[in-house]
Parts: structure tokens; C-alpha cells; sequence
């Protein structure tokens, strides 16, 4: 089976740099696909023009043949977020692709957690999915590429790692740091 090419995570591909409509209709939508079904939702929903995204990030894989390969897996297994209306999450449960979904009610927070996200995979940071959050010290990055992010500290084999939170499914990413780029909140 051939390696496929990157496919859009993410429709419009500004959907963090501009403000979503706050009408009463539309609202953030979680859903829980089936296994391994997010790319053939996120492919539903762009082909809808429903503003989605669904994070995926590269995998180096060194082939049999010696040669190094890229694919790209989802950085959140079984999960895609959807702006929409009601009538919108119907349809994506009619694709037979969504197991469950949530509505989100703090919708600027799930944004902000997503737009951070977002921010940090388009810098190409080494990331590791992190399945819960751990109770640690909230910070805020003050020198370097990633100067003004805000998560919480842990620290793994004598190493910092910086906690970037998508608190709605208590999930979240980190990337390595220095003690001296982090000050207290």
C-alpha cells in the first residue's frame, strides 16, 4: 500500500487566523470517529465546505528498502473538531464515520487550545501526545520560538516538557525546554 500525500487538516486554512461567527447557530462540535476513520471524515467535511480540523502531524519511517518515508498520522487519534450548525453535525453522523460526538460549551477555550496546536505543528515541533493531563505548574514561555505559549510543567527523565492542553478530551502535546525560557503565571 502506497504512502499517500499530506491531505488538508484543516478547512479554510485560515480557520485560526480570523474570528469565527459567535451567532447562536453555529458552535464547536468533538466527534469520536470509528477506527481510523478521521482523514475519511475530514475528507466529508471539506468536501461539505464545513469548517473542520483535524491535526496531523509527520512520521519519519525508514522502509525495508532503506528508504525514509513520511507519512502523516493524526495527532489525536479518533478525534476531529467541527465549527458548524446543528443541521452540520447531523450530516457528519449520517457518514458513517462518527462513533460519538460532544458539544463543546466553552467554545474560545477549545479555539485557543487548538489554535496553540495548530501554531506549534506549522513550526515543526517534535511533539508528544500527552493522554492526560498531570497536575504541574502553570507557565509561560518567555524566550525563543515559542515566546509567549502558556501550559504546565512536567518533567520526564530529568528533562522540562512544556504541557500545551486541549482541555474538552483531556488531551494534550508537549515539547521539550530549558528551566531558563519559563517563568510562573
Amino acid at each position: 500500500m502506497p504512502i499517500l500525500a499530506r491531505e488538508p487538516d484543516m478547512w479554510p486554512q485560515s480557520l485560526f487566523e480570523q474570528r469565527l461567527p459567535a451567532d447562536g447557530n453555529a458552535c464547536w462540535w468533538v466527534f469520536y470517529t470509528l477506527s481510523r476513520r478521521e482523514k475519511s471524515l475530514s475528507r466529508r467535511l471539506l468536501a461539505g465546505r464545513i469548517p473542520f480540523y483535524a491535526p496531523v502531524v509527520p512520521k519519519r519511517i525508514n522502509a525495508p528498502n532503506g528508504r525514509v518515508r513520511t507519512s502523516y498520522k493524526p495527532l489525536f487519534p479518533n478525534y476531529v473538531f467541527m465549527f458548524g450548525t446543528d443541521e452540520q453535525r447531523y450530516w457528519a453522523m449520517t457518514t458513517n464515520c462518527v462513533s460519538r460526538w460532544m458539544r463543546v460549551h466553552d467554545g474560545q477555550q477549545l479555539a485557543e487550545d487548538l489554535r496553540r496546536i495548530w501554531q506549534l505543528i506549522r513550526m515543526g515541533t517534535p511533539m508528544t501526545v500527552e493522554a492526560r493531563i498531570t497536575p504541574g505548574q502553570q507557565v509561560r514561555v518567555r524566550t525563543g520560538p515559542f515566546a509567549g505559549f502558556e501550559g504546565i510543567v512536567v518533567r520526564r527523565c530529568r528533562k522540562t516538557h512544556l504541557l500545551v492542553c486541549v482541555h474538552f478530551i483531556n488531551q494534550a502535546v508537549s515539547i521539550e525546554l530549558t528551566d531558563c525560557q519559563l517563568e510562573p503565571i
